[in-house]
Protein backbone atom coordinates (compact mmCIF):
# COMPACT_ATOMS: atom_id res chain seq x y z
CA UNK A 1 0.00 0.00 0.00
CA UNK A 2 1.75 3.21 -1.24
CA UNK A 3 1.96 5.62 2.36
CA UNK A 4 2.72 9.16 2.61
CA UNK A 5 6.62 9.84 3.23
CA UNK A 6 8.28 12.69 4.71
CA UNK A 7 11.51 12.74 3.28
CA UNK A 8 12.65 16.41 4.24
CA UNK A 9 12.55 18.68 6.68
CA UNK A 10 13.54 22.52 7.03
CA UNK A 11 12.96 25.75 9.35
CA UNK A 12 13.32 28.91 9.97
CA UNK A 13 13.90 30.76 12.95
CA UNK A 14 14.35 34.97 12.55
CA UNK A 15 17.26 36.39 14.17
CA UNK A 16 16.24 38.90 17.01
CA UNK A 17 15.58 36.90 19.82
CA UNK A 18 13.05 38.52 22.84
CA UNK A 19 14.17 37.19 26.07
CA UNK A 20 11.74 37.09 29.16
CA UNK A 21 13.41 40.25 30.81
CA UNK A 22 13.11 42.07 27.51
CA UNK A 23 9.45 41.36 27.95
CA UNK A 24 9.72 42.58 31.96
CA UNK A 25 10.56 46.15 30.40
CA UNK A 26 7.10 45.86 28.08
CA UNK A 27 4.81 44.34 30.68
CA UNK A 28 4.40 43.88 34.00
CA UNK A 29 5.92 40.21 33.71
CA UNK A 30 8.70 38.58 35.24
CA UNK A 31 11.06 35.50 33.62
CA UNK A 32 10.26 33.24 36.96
CA UNK A 33 6.83 34.20 36.54
CA UNK A 34 6.64 33.31 32.80
CA UNK A 35 9.46 30.31 33.35
CA UNK A 36 6.50 28.92 35.83
CA UNK A 37 4.01 28.73 34.25
CA UNK A 38 4.70 28.55 30.50
CA UNK A 39 8.59 27.04 30.26
CA UNK A 40 9.42 29.61 27.62
CA UNK A 41 12.80 31.54 28.27
CA UNK A 42 12.51 33.21 24.48
CA UNK A 43 11.00 33.59 21.74
CA UNK A 44 11.79 34.90 17.73
CA UNK A 45 10.47 38.25 16.69
CA UNK A 46 10.64 38.60 12.81
CA UNK A 47 11.68 41.56 10.73
CA UNK A 48 9.38 44.81 10.25
CA UNK A 49 10.39 44.01 6.41
CA UNK A 50 9.16 39.85 6.55
CA UNK A 51 6.21 38.65 5.67
CA UNK A 52 4.81 34.65 7.02
CA UNK A 53 5.77 33.59 3.03
CA UNK A 54 9.37 35.03 3.25
CA UNK A 55 9.62 32.78 6.54
CA UNK A 56 8.25 29.82 4.66
CA UNK A 57 10.08 30.15 1.97
CA UNK A 58 13.33 29.75 3.90
CA UNK A 59 11.71 26.96 5.63
CA UNK A 60 10.80 25.40 2.29
CA UNK A 61 14.20 25.82 0.35
CA UNK A 62 15.52 23.93 3.79
CA UNK A 63 13.32 21.16 3.07
CA UNK A 64 14.25 20.78 -0.49
CA UNK A 65 17.63 21.04 -0.34
CA UNK A 66 17.25 18.24 2.14
CA UNK A 67 15.27 15.69 0.03
CA UNK A 68 17.59 16.53 -2.32
CA UNK A 69 14.98 17.97 -5.10
CA UNK A 70 14.30 21.28 -7.31
CA UNK A 71 11.38 23.47 -6.63
CA UNK A 72 10.14 22.41 -10.11
CA UNK A 73 9.75 18.90 -8.88
CA UNK A 74 6.62 20.18 -6.28
CA UNK A 75 3.42 19.52 -7.83
CA UNK A 76 1.11 20.87 -4.51
CA UNK A 77 1.74 23.58 -2.16
CA UNK A 78 -0.11 23.38 0.99
CA UNK A 79 0.48 26.79 3.67
CA UNK A 80 -0.68 26.73 7.06
CA UNK A 81 -0.48 30.07 8.54
CA UNK A 82 -2.93 31.52 11.21
CA UNK A 83 -1.26 35.22 10.04
CA UNK A 84 -1.08 35.45 6.13
CA UNK A 85 0.85 37.82 4.01
CA UNK A 86 -2.94 39.23 3.45
CA UNK A 87 -6.20 38.51 2.95
CA UNK A 88 -5.91 37.27 -0.65
CA UNK A 89 -3.77 36.31 -2.74
CA UNK A 90 -3.05 33.58 -0.56
CA UNK A 91 0.50 33.25 1.66
CA UNK A 92 0.76 29.78 -0.55
CA UNK A 93 0.70 31.56 -3.83
CA UNK A 94 3.56 33.56 -2.64
CA UNK A 95 5.46 31.09 -1.36
CA UNK A 96 4.87 29.02 -4.50
CA UNK A 97 6.30 31.94 -6.56
CA UNK A 98 9.30 32.64 -4.29
CA UNK A 99 10.57 29.21 -4.90
CA UNK A 100 10.06 29.27 -8.59
CA UNK A 101 7.95 26.18 -8.28
CA UNK A 102 5.89 26.93 -11.65
CA UNK A 103 4.47 23.20 -11.78
CA UNK A 104 3.05 23.76 -8.30
CA UNK A 105 -0.85 24.69 -7.05
CA UNK A 106 -1.00 26.09 -3.87
CA UNK A 107 -3.62 27.19 -1.64
CA UNK A 108 -3.40 27.68 2.57
CA UNK A 109 -4.60 25.81 5.44
CA UNK A 110 -6.63 28.01 8.48
CA UNK A 111 -6.46 25.99 11.34
CA UNK A 112 -3.94 27.30 13.43
CA UNK A 113 -1.58 25.64 15.75
CA UNK A 114 -3.11 22.58 13.82
CA UNK A 115 -2.49 23.62 10.48
CA UNK A 116 0.18 21.45 9.79
CA UNK A 117 -1.60 18.49 11.03
CA UNK A 118 -4.13 19.25 8.78
CA UNK A 119 -1.72 19.81 5.85
CA UNK A 120 -0.27 16.47 6.17
CA UNK A 121 -3.63 15.10 5.68
CA UNK A 122 -4.55 16.91 2.36
CA UNK A 123 -0.89 15.85 1.55
CA UNK A 124 -1.57 12.09 2.68
CA UNK A 125 -4.95 11.65 0.46
CA UNK A 126 -3.82 13.01 -2.40
CA UNK A 127 -0.51 10.89 -2.52
CA UNK A 128 -2.50 7.55 -1.57
CA UNK A 129 -4.33 8.54 -4.72
CA UNK A 130 -1.41 8.86 -7.01
CA UNK A 131 -3.07 12.32 -7.74
CA UNK A 132 0.58 14.31 -6.88
CA UNK A 133 3.80 12.50 -6.16
CA UNK A 134 5.46 15.79 -4.38
CA UNK A 135 3.90 18.09 -2.44
CA UNK A 136 5.36 20.61 0.36
CA UNK A 137 3.48 21.44 3.39
CA UNK A 138 4.79 24.52 5.81
CA UNK A 139 3.74 26.23 8.77
CA UNK A 140 4.77 29.81 8.99
CA UNK A 141 3.69 32.29 11.28
CA UNK A 142 4.49 36.08 12.24
CA UNK A 143 2.67 35.59 15.79
CA UNK A 144 3.97 39.01 16.86
CA UNK A 145 2.24 41.09 14.51
CA UNK A 146 -1.19 40.13 16.19
CA UNK A 147 -0.12 40.16 20.03
CA UNK A 148 -1.39 42.91 22.29
CA UNK A 149 2.17 43.52 23.75
CA UNK A 150 0.02 45.50 27.05
CA UNK A 151 -1.90 41.99 27.71
CA UNK A 152 0.98 39.53 29.80
CA UNK A 153 -1.26 36.49 29.49
CA UNK A 154 -1.05 36.64 25.64
CA UNK A 155 2.21 38.46 24.40
CA UNK A 156 4.54 36.05 26.70
CA UNK A 157 3.40 33.03 24.74
CA UNK A 158 3.70 33.20 21.13
CA UNK A 159 7.11 33.76 19.13
CA UNK A 160 7.61 33.29 14.84
CA UNK A 161 8.91 30.58 12.46
CA UNK A 162 8.49 28.43 10.20
CA UNK A 163 8.76 24.89 9.40
CA UNK A 164 8.18 22.53 6.13
CA UNK A 165 8.30 18.89 5.22
CA UNK A 166 8.00 17.60 1.64
CA UNK A 167 5.86 14.21 1.02
CA UNK A 168 6.07 11.35 -1.26
CA UNK A 169 4.71 8.20 -1.58
CA UNK A 170 6.67 5.01 -0.20
CA UNK A 171 5.92 1.50 -0.55
CA UNK A 172 7.85 0.43 2.19
CA UNK A 173 6.99 0.22 5.96
CA UNK A 174 7.86 4.10 6.54
CA UNK A 175 5.61 6.73 6.43
CA UNK A 176 2.53 8.16 8.02
CA UNK A 177 0.52 5.83 9.22
CA UNK A 178 -2.66 7.57 9.95
CA UNK A 179 -3.46 10.95 10.38
CA UNK A 180 -6.59 12.28 12.75
CA UNK A 181 -8.04 15.41 12.79
CA UNK A 182 -10.81 17.30 14.10
CA UNK A 183 -12.58 20.70 14.79
CA UNK A 184 -15.82 21.84 17.14
CA UNK A 185 -16.28 25.32 16.42
CA UNK A 186 -18.69 25.92 19.99
CA UNK A 187 -15.32 26.60 21.23
CA UNK A 188 -14.34 29.31 19.18
CA UNK A 189 -14.62 32.06 21.63
CA UNK A 190 -11.75 30.22 23.44
CA UNK A 191 -9.22 31.32 21.53
CA UNK A 192 -9.62 34.02 18.30
CA UNK A 193 -8.96 37.43 16.88
CA UNK A 194 -12.24 38.40 16.61
CA UNK A 195 -11.42 42.07 14.67
CA UNK A 196 -9.45 40.32 11.80
CA UNK A 197 -12.26 39.16 9.50
CA UNK A 198 -15.76 40.05 8.26
CA UNK A 199 -17.99 39.33 11.05
CA UNK A 200 -16.08 42.71 13.39
CA UNK A 201 -14.46 44.64 10.46
CA UNK A 202 -11.17 44.45 9.53
CA UNK A 203 -8.81 45.85 12.80
CA UNK A 204 -5.58 46.30 12.46
CA UNK A 205 -3.18 45.72 15.55
CA UNK A 206 -0.39 48.27 13.79
CA UNK A 207 -2.78 50.78 14.22
CA UNK A 208 -3.57 50.20 18.01
CA UNK A 209 -6.72 48.29 17.47
CA UNK A 210 -6.56 45.48 19.79
CA UNK A 211 -9.65 43.91 18.27
CA UNK A 212 -7.10 42.30 15.52
CA UNK A 213 -5.01 40.80 18.41
CA UNK A 214 -4.89 37.31 20.01
CA UNK A 215 -7.45 36.84 22.47
CA UNK A 216 -7.58 33.78 24.89
CA UNK A 217 -9.74 32.00 27.50
CA UNK A 218 -6.25 30.89 29.26
CA UNK A 219 -7.84 28.55 31.75
CA UNK A 220 -10.61 27.03 29.47
CA UNK A 221 -8.17 26.49 26.77
CA UNK A 222 -5.71 24.55 29.20
CA UNK A 223 -8.06 21.91 30.13
CA UNK A 224 -10.02 20.72 26.96
CA UNK A 225 -6.29 21.00 25.44
CA UNK A 226 -5.04 18.01 27.26
CA UNK A 227 -7.99 16.22 26.97
CA UNK A 228 -8.15 17.17 23.27
CA UNK A 229 -4.97 15.91 22.51
CA UNK A 230 -4.65 12.91 24.76
CA UNK A 231 -7.64 11.30 22.96
CA UNK A 232 -6.54 12.05 19.51
CA UNK A 233 -3.50 10.92 20.05
CA UNK A 234 -4.35 7.47 21.64
CA UNK A 235 -6.57 6.99 18.46
CA UNK A 236 -3.65 7.53 16.36
CA UNK A 237 -1.96 4.55 18.25
CA UNK A 238 -5.29 2.61 18.31
CA UNK A 239 -6.03 3.01 14.98
CA UNK A 240 -2.50 1.48 13.97
CA UNK A 241 -2.57 -1.36 16.74
CA UNK A 242 -0.10 0.31 18.76
CA UNK A 243 0.15 1.59 22.60
CA UNK A 244 2.11 4.17 24.00
CA UNK A 245 4.44 1.94 25.34
CA UNK A 246 5.70 1.60 21.17
CA UNK A 247 6.66 5.52 20.96
CA UNK A 248 10.04 6.28 20.04
CA UNK A 249 9.68 9.85 20.30
CA UNK A 250 6.41 11.90 20.92
CA UNK A 251 6.63 15.91 19.28
CA UNK A 252 3.61 17.65 20.63
CA UNK A 253 2.61 21.30 19.93
CA UNK A 254 4.84 23.50 21.79
CA UNK A 255 2.13 25.58 23.50
CA UNK A 256 3.15 25.69 27.24
CA UNK A 257 5.40 23.39 29.14
CA UNK A 258 2.45 21.87 31.52
CA UNK A 259 0.28 21.16 28.81
CA UNK A 260 2.84 18.93 27.18
CA UNK A 261 3.59 17.05 30.18
CA UNK A 262 0.07 16.91 31.40
CA UNK A 263 -0.25 14.91 28.17
CA UNK A 264 2.59 12.88 28.64
CA UNK A 265 1.42 11.92 31.94
CA UNK A 266 -1.96 10.69 30.67
CA UNK A 267 -0.61 9.14 27.53
CA UNK A 268 2.04 7.32 29.67
CA UNK A 269 4.94 8.74 27.30
CA UNK A 270 7.88 9.01 29.67
CA UNK A 271 10.21 12.57 29.50
CA UNK A 272 13.00 10.96 28.01
CA UNK A 273 11.11 10.61 24.86
CA UNK A 274 9.30 13.36 24.60
CA UNK A 275 10.81 16.35 22.27
CA UNK A 276 10.49 20.02 23.64
CA UNK A 277 11.87 23.33 22.92
CA UNK A 278 9.78 25.92 23.38
CA UNK A 279 11.73 27.56 26.04
CA UNK A 280 13.45 28.52 22.97
CA UNK A 281 10.99 29.22 20.55
CA UNK A 282 7.44 30.14 22.39
CA UNK A 283 4.44 29.14 20.62
CA UNK A 284 4.86 29.41 17.17
CA UNK A 285 1.73 28.24 16.32
CA UNK A 286 1.61 26.57 12.47
CA UNK A 287 5.24 26.72 12.71
CA UNK A 288 5.59 24.57 15.97
CA UNK A 289 5.12 20.96 15.23
CA UNK A 290 7.69 21.16 12.00
CA UNK A 291 10.03 23.15 13.82
CA UNK A 292 9.95 20.87 16.89
CA UNK A 293 10.53 17.44 13.69
CA UNK A 294 13.12 19.49 11.82
CA UNK A 295 15.35 20.03 15.12
CA UNK A 296 14.79 16.40 16.29
CA UNK A 297 15.60 15.04 12.95
CA UNK A 298 19.13 17.42 12.98
CA UNK A 299 19.69 16.60 16.92
CA UNK A 300 19.32 12.30 15.61
CA UNK A 301 16.42 12.25 18.00
CA UNK A 302 14.99 10.32 15.14
CA UNK A 303 15.95 7.48 13.36
CA UNK A 304 15.19 4.99 10.70
CA UNK A 305 12.26 2.73 12.23
CA UNK A 306 11.04 4.75 14.68
CA UNK A 307 7.61 5.39 15.67
CA UNK A 308 6.74 9.16 16.12
CA UNK A 309 3.90 10.76 17.07
CA UNK A 310 3.19 14.03 16.58
CA UNK A 311 -0.06 16.04 18.08
CA UNK A 312 -1.26 19.56 17.97
CA UNK A 313 -4.39 22.06 18.98
CA UNK A 314 -5.56 24.95 18.12
CA UNK A 315 -8.29 27.96 17.76
CA UNK A 316 -11.53 26.45 15.86
CA UNK A 317 -10.85 24.66 18.19
CA UNK A 318 -9.29 22.09 15.96
CA UNK A 319 -6.84 18.84 17.20
CA UNK A 320 -5.29 16.61 15.77
CA UNK A 321 -2.49 14.06 15.16
CA UNK A 322 -0.78 11.92 13.31
CA UNK A 323 1.22 8.66 13.36
CA UNK A 324 4.49 8.65 11.50
CA UNK A 325 6.82 5.19 10.93
CA UNK A 326 10.34 6.82 10.09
Amino acid sequence: MLRAKIIGTGSYLPKKVMTNHDLEKLVDTSDEWIMTRTGIRERRIADKKEASSDLGIKAAREALANAGLKASDLELILVATATPDMIFPSTAAYVQHGLGAGNAAAMDISAVCTGFIFGLSIAEQYIKTGRYKTILVVGTEIMSRILDWTDRKTCVLFGDGAGAAIIQGSEDESGILSTHIYTDGSYADFLLAPGSGTRHGYGSAAQGDKSNCIHMKGNETFKVAVNFMSKVAREALESNGLASEDIDLFIPHQANQRIIEAIAKKLGVPSEKVFMNLHKYGNTSAASVPIALDEALRENRIKRGDLVLIVAFGGGLTWGASLIRW
